[in-house]
């Protein structure tokens, strides 16, 4: 059974290769939020303030390692990143994790029918996705 996640926070998880410093993201069938897709009408401005109070992002990096089948110590949290989507009925914060690997897991991604592109294969993703793309991208270069 998969842990219960929160619904308030999402993951944005990339890889970068330690040698040649090429950065992926783990891309899902709904977009780049791990593990559901951000709800429609979703927004993001850098502006928005954080809320009171926030998970830690420990308790989804766990879960997340969990439901890719990887071991504890495959992701690690990213702390200059963290956004806040803006929806309908909350706030969702947005966190970056990289995984540790020396090569992405690509066979961990396929089994949960995700696959790792390059940010310039995101051009198709929805706005607040491309923003939140935007402003993590530059945290891991």
């Amino acid at each position: 059974m998969m842990p219960e996640l929160p619904k308030d926070m999402r993951l944005i998880l990339a890889h970068k290769q330690s040698t040649s410093a090429r950065v992926r993201f783990l891309c899902f069938a709904h977009g780049i939020s791990a593990f559901e897709p951000l709800p429609p009408l979703s927004s993001f401005d850098e502006a928005t303030p954080a809320p009171h109070v926030v998970h830690h992002p420990a308790v989804y990096l766990r879960a997340a390692q969990e439901r890719l089948g990887l071991p504890d110590g495959s992701l690690k949290h990213e702390p200059e990143f963290v956004a806040y989507v803006v929806t309908p009925d909350e706030l969702i914060a947005v966190c970056l994790a990289v995984f540790t690997s020396i090569d992405p897991p690509f066979a961990a991604a396929e089994a949960v029918g995700a696959r790792f592109i390059a940010i310039t294969e995101a051009r198709n993703f929805s706005e607040v996705e491309l923003d939140l793309l935007r402003h993590a991208y530059p945290v891991l270069v």
